[in-house]
């Protein structure tokens, strides 16, 4: 659990799968869902609330979240053995919390091991150690309004190659989902969850 529990402050730069927000002279960096990304797309002082995961003693990775709930979400997550604080944020930008939830309630796990990085034995996992202690968790999704093709597709890109994927392997996934699926450049979210898929 991080010691920082929100950071309020002017964004200083973002992509749908980092931001930074300048608090009191200093840049925040951290990792965001899509979920938080839409949340926040058209604002520009935001409240992020905060949890840190460790990689090592000395090398602690931030991730900010929009809610307090989702941030919820991702400390259950993250509290099941062989789910890092990648492996949970990008769950959270592949599936809405509700489905996330759904899907570990009603123990699907062949939905969860739709996720990239998500195997059989860790979906498995994060069903026995995390089902019936969900509660009641909203979340979910809101569309956002997009811009221009480019902007849309390059931030797209930039958010797949953000969450550890190689560019030239993230180009590919973009566009076969673009023109195999038909995905439509108008929302980054979607075009990013279509991309996805394609790995």
């Amino acid at each position: 659990m991080s010691l920082i529990n929100y950071i309020k402050g002017h964004v200083s730069s973002r992509t749908p799968a980092f931001m930074v927000i300048e608090a009191g002279g200093v840049g925040y960096g951290m990792y965001i869902s899509l979920q938080t990304y839409s949340k926040v797309s058209q604002q520009n002082e935001v409240q992020l609330f905060i949890e840190s995961v460790f990689v090592r003693d000395d090398n602690p990775k931030f991730y900010g979240f929009a809610d307090e709930e989702e941030r919820d979400l991702f400390r259950k997550l993250i509290s099941v053995s062989g789910v890092g604080g990648a492996s949970a944020i990008l769950m959270l930008s592949s599936m809405t919390a509700p489905e996330i939830v759904g899907a570990i309630n009603t123990a699907n796990v062949s939905l969860l091991k739709s996720i990239k990085g998500i195997g059989d034995k860790t979906a498995q996992r994060i069903v026995v150690d995390l089902k019936g202690k969900m509660g009641k968790h909203e979340g979910g999704i809101s569309q956002i309004l997009g811009n221009s093709y480019n902007k849309n597709k390059d931030e797209a890109l930039m958010a797949l190659v953000t969450l550890g994927f190689p560019k030239i392997a993230a180009e590919k996934a973009l566009e076969k989902a673009i023109k195999q699926q038909g995905t439509s450049t108008e929302n980054v979210e979607i075009l990013i969850k279509a991309s996805l898929k394609n790995f």
